[in-house]
């Protein structure tokens, strides 16, 4: 059925539209309502509830949430539990640890005074507050497509049409998407929204930066017995299982209740087609050094996401005629802190009282170029600004040699405000990192044991992660004689292992090798849609409220 066959839309006008409820989305709708209350201010999120796709670390610098909600730690039902009291650097070799003295950290680096939080959690108590202003929030709406004005401004977005079947069809369920028309749209889909990778392409906001950088993070959450728990921990590691060309490192936070979150961060700049991220995973749990903490545990939740680490020189221009990208779709993240959250937070803001300020004026659907113009000067930019050149270095120069500069290069930034290095390049995007399978060997993994380590599809599981088969598939090959003649044929089928949830196969059918997309596993890390060496695979959103449910990610 075409588009014109379809029934028209049902629209609902406000003064500013929001698309994603983490940390920046529901930030700037808190804020646009501190500013004013008469604003009126929706919010979509495409998981079925409120935090269902959040998942992160996650060690919180409450910068921002001090500054958006000042009295916030008089409340007796906040979600920062468990402040850090403890601050360990380990580098692993494949038999020992060394730990790194803290006083050679650059004070940056320090965990005191943050908050080991379930962000997911953080974003329920945030959908709260935003509610009680009277912000319209509604979960489990995919925002697919975007609106325009005749001049070319971006107006609103639509919903996706739900009840649609595997031939593109409407289905007996068939039921229209909504038009939700603003006078500014702020984009929060988190890192590689496919509205903001739509928004960069066509207002060129990527020119004159260096292009985006990512990591993927693949996390558990384990109960441990009490006497492995020890609250407050913060413990990041790096080294092996990854080889000293190989970028990513590791965590371990000790939150309340005998839970421990551990996670893995591969940098997706790597070379190896071979490379398996979850598999390094699993092994970085058996080091010595790792292994006891989750002796006699449980595993309870597992997930991954995709992470920015471009920062500073990758943060694209953030204004569009029609509003702004705000959070991670914006490339927010201090690499060597592992944090983003609170400058997701500080740039919610920064756009929602711009955008207060401008439709005060009268202003609508032109280019709020002020969000643009400001965040450099703020404390995103300055935190930025700091750390911009430890990613290149580590990139350039391996993990000894490019962390050693890294550190260095914070302290003189600290201490003196600037960098030996001015401010370096990034160069290849991950995709165009990748080499072909003939210039390196194959990794042997080994295999899991159940109970510390564990398979793919079991891990997936644990994600409570759903889709309903009969929908056309979210994952969209843009050639699929590509993925035979490049993917499979000169890179050996790579999508089959840096995708954690086994979302890709090669699999033989009559004699030849089929691509086969197992699209209900996905967990919207989107991971395939920066690693692809071909830039072949298009992540979209499916239908509104699928995917994981994380319930404390």
């Amino acid at each position: 059925m075409s588009e014109m066959d379809l029934p028209e839309r049902e629209s609902m006008e406000f003064d500013v539209v929001i698309v994603g409820a983490g940390p920046a989305g529901l930030s700037a709708a808190i804020r646009l309502k501190q500013v004013n209350p008469d604003l009126s201010v929706v919010v979509l999120e495409k998981g079925a509830e409120v935090g269902a796709h959040i998942l992160s670390g996650a060690v919180v610098d409450p910068i921002g949430i001090d500054r958006l909600l000042p009295g916030w730690r008089e409340e007796a039902d906040h979600p920062f539990k468990t402040e850090v009291t403890d601050d360990h650097f380990l580098f692993l070799g494949p038999a020992g640890s060394i730990r790194l003295p803290n006083f050679m950290m650059p004070p940056l680096m320090s965990n005191h005074g943050n908050y080991i939080v379930s962000l997911g959690n953080v974003c329920r108590w945030l959908a709260t507050k935003a509610e009680e202003l009277g912000v319209e929030i509604y979960p489990g709406f995919a925002a697919t497509e975007l609106l325009y004005t005749e001049d070319g401004a971006v107006r609103g977005v639509a919903t996706g049409d739900m009840g649609i079947e595997r031939n593109g069809e409407p289905g007996p369920n068939f039921a229209r998407g909504m038009e939700l028309l603003g006078k500014y749209v702020l984009i929060g889909e988190g890192v590689r929204g496919s509205l903001a990778k739509q928004l960069i392409a066509k207002y060129k906001l990527d020119e004159g930066r260096e292009p985006g950088k990512f990591g993927i993070g693949i996390k558990e959450l384990w109960q441990v017995k009490p006497e492995n728990h020890k609250l407050g921990l913060v413990q990041h590691s790096f080294g092996w299982p990854l080889d000293m060309k190989t970028g990513g490192g590791s965590f371990l936070y000790h939150l309340e209740d005998n839970m421990v979150a551990v996670g893995f961060v591969l940098h997706l700049n790597y070379k190896n087609p071979y490379l398996f991220p979850f598999e390094e995973f699993q092994r970085f749990k058996t080091h010595p050094a790792i292994r006891g903490t989750f002796e006699g545990g449980k595993r309870i939740s597992y997930g991954a996401r995709a992470i920015t680490e471009g920062g500073y020189q990758s943060v694209p221009k953030l204004s569009f005629p029609g509003g702004a990208l705000i959070g991670c779709s914006a490339g927010f993240v201090n690499v060597p802190r592992i944090k983003g959250s609170h400058n997701a937070v500080l740039s919610g803001m920064l756009a929602a009282e711009k955008l207060a300020d401008a439709i005060a004026n009268g202003r609508a659907n032109d280019e709020p170029l002020e969000i643009e113009n400001a965040w450099r000067a703020t404390d995103i930019g300055k935190d930025l600004k700091r750390v911009r050149n430890v990613k290149p270095l580590w990139s350039r120069f391996g993990t000894v040699l490019g962390i050693g500069l890294g550190g260095l290069d914070m302290w003189t930034n600290q201490l003196f405000g600037f960098s030996f290095f001015g401010t370096l390049k990034h160069g290849k995007t991950d995709a165009a990192s990748l080499e072909p399978a003939s210039q390196h060997k194959k990794i042997e993994y080994p295999k899991p044991d159940g109970v510390l380590t564990f398979d793919r599809l079991s891990s997936v599981f644990l994600s409570n992660t759903n889709h309903e088969e009969d929908q056309p598939i979210h994952l969209q090959l843009k050639n699929p004689d590509l993925q035979k003649t490049s993917e499979h044929d000169v890179y050996a089928g790579p999508s089959t292992r840096y995708c954690p949830a086994g979302v890709y196969e090669w699999v033989e059918k009559d004699g030849k090798d089929v691509f086969v997309i197992n699209a209900q596993n996905c967990v919207h890390c989107k991971t395939c849609d920066i690693k692809d060496p071909n830039q072949n695979i298009n992540w979209v959103p499916p239908q509104g409220g699928e995917g994981p449910v994380y319930p404390n990610m």
